[in-house]
């Protein structure tokens, strides 16, 4: 696993496969995203307990974030099918990116060798990385963000 990016640099990019049924297009850059602050959140498996519930809690918080300029973005290794049935199986309204080989994760110091870690990162609307998680809990950790993103936007 590759160490994590220092926070108050920029954010690795990535560009990255998702669902274009879903979202209108097959891709999806964190230049894309640019002027708004982006939850990328990394988790090991679609379908799975914690990784449900994490969706879960990112979807009931949804509108606070778009209500602060905040798009959030899953990323598993899992394929762009797994994410579309997942989306549709949990309603989630947000960006699940696939990255099979781990590229991506790696960047971010998340790969496990075959799966991502509970990593999550909060990219400002410039790409730099303002705040970062490791090993998070599914249960509370939508709230974690919303605050410190809430903290930042205040700063």
């Amino acid at each position: 696993m590759g160490g994590l990016p220092p926070v108050d640099a920029p954010a690795p990019t990535f560009e990255l496969p998702i669902d274009g049924a879903l979202y209108g297009r097959d891709r999806l850059a964190l230049g894309d995203l640019q002027g708004k602050w982006v939850v990328l959140y990394f988790y090991p498996k679609d379908f799975t307990s914690g990784c449900t519930l994490e969706a879960q809690r990112f979807q009931r918080d949804l509108p606070k974030y778009r209500a602060r300029n905040a798009e959030i973005v899953g990323v598993s290794a899992d394929s762009v099918a797994s994410h579309a049935e997942f989306c549709d199986s949990e309603g989630l309204k947000f960006f699940l990116a696939a990255d099979p080989g781990g590229q991506v994760s790696q960047a971010y110091g998340s790969w496990l060798g075959f799966l991502s870690a509970r990593h999550t990162f909060l990219i400002d609307p410039e790409g730099v990385l303002r705040a970062r998680w490791v090993g998070v809990n599914p249960a509370i950790h939508s709230e974690e963000v919303l605050a410190r993103l809430t903290e930042l936007q205040r700063a």
